[in-house]
């Protein structure tokens, strides 16, 4: 069979069954349409973080303000090394893990990850295996923790604050989980700020305290030389030693002292302000922005799949005979 004879007889296979291609495309689109309506719709809150501590300011300034209302350029709300350190915290695993495991009174006090896992066994497919609810505790903020993963979306806007997105097919989860995962993250980044002011509170104290014993070893060394007389060999003439150096050292050593003083009144001030409020400028409550499946765009993508896969069933038998007869006319020459 040559392949202008193969075309002939597909296309007239393909018109005496026509009725059949057309059952089976009806089919099809039938199908698409009934699964872009069963299929579940993803809901999406949006929040804005805002700190209201700044380095240099403990209010809104007026280019602050401006910037957020898209009037002019604004100074970044948080500084470069925290714009990266406040997404990938938002990101992180142990944030995640951290809200799986709070517990929510609104839902008979279950754990976010329960809730988590009951809502992905409770909608599986009739095919999917039904894994059950992990027994172990620790399992269950893993798992949640995995669930939450591909719901969140971090990212800094181009005024510096911070964007929060959470997505999830139950509505009545959506905000929820969001509200615990603006506070997760507000309080583990107070906790990081406090943190550092902490340390360098202590790394200030620590070198005072080294200052002061250095001179405490000063006034040793100078009582020492004080109760030191030496005498001459042949007369009785007595002189102490010279102190001009040890008073040279403990001028010097009190110098850095007073400056490092100083300093530790200016790390308490820092401790003072290390705890930032983090206020949430837009809040993720309802209407949510829904995306679901296009039942109209499913049913004409069946439509045209039916038709293709009818078509391949109708006219299988003639490729396979025409498939077997090339392979015979090669073997044989």
């Amino acid at each position: 069979m040559q392949s202008n004879d193969l075309l002939k007889e597909i296309l007239k296979k393909l018109i005496n069954k026509r009725y059949v291609l057309l059952i089976g495309a009806i089919a099809f689109a039938v199908l698409g349409f009934f699964m872009a309506k069963n299929s579940r719709a993803i809901y999406t809150s949006k929040a804005t973080l805002f700190p209201l501590t700044t380095p240099s300011d403990n209010s809104l300034t007026n280019a602050t303000l401006s910037g957020i209302l898209g009037l002019g350029d604004a100074p970044k709300s948080f500084s470069n090394e925290a714009t990266i350190n406040i997404v990938e915290l938002a990101l992180s695993r142990n944030v995640r893990e951290t809200v799986a495991a709070t517990k929510m009174p609104a839902f008979a006090n279950a754990t976010i990850a329960e809730l988590l896992i009951t809502d992905v066994n409770e909608h599986k497919g009739f095919l999917s295996k039904n894994d059950g609810m992990p027994k172990d505790s620790l399992q269950k903020v893993i798992a949640g923790g995995e669930l939450l993963k591909a719901g969140i979306v971090a990212k800094m806007s181009k005024n510096g604050v911070l964007e929060l997105y959470f997505s999830h097919p139950n509505e009545s989860l959506v905000s929820p989980i969001s509200f615990t995962l603006i506070e997760k993250i507000s309080q583990f980044y107070i906790d990081l700020k406090r943190q550092k002011a902490i340390a360098d509170y202590n790394f200030t104290l620590g070198k005072i305290d080294s200052f002061q014993t250095m001179l405490n070893n000063v006034d040793k060394q100078s009582i020492n030389f004080q109760r030191t007389t030496l005498f001459t060999p042949n007369e009785l003439l007595e002189y102490n030693l010279p102190k001009e150096n040890l008073v040279y050292e403990k001028s010097r050593i009190q110098r850095y002292r007073d400056m490092s003083i100083n300093n530790r009144d200016e790390a308490v001030w820092r401790l003072q302000k290390a705890t930032p409020i983090i206020s949430t400028l837009d809040k993720p409550l309802p209407p949510f922005d829904k995306k679901a499946s296009s039942a109209i765009a499913f049913a004409i993508g069946g439509l045209f799949l039916g038709v293709i896969i009818t078509a391949l069933v109708l006219v299988s038998g003639l490729l396979y005979t025409y498939a077997k007869s090339e392979i015979k006319k090669s073997i044989l020459n």
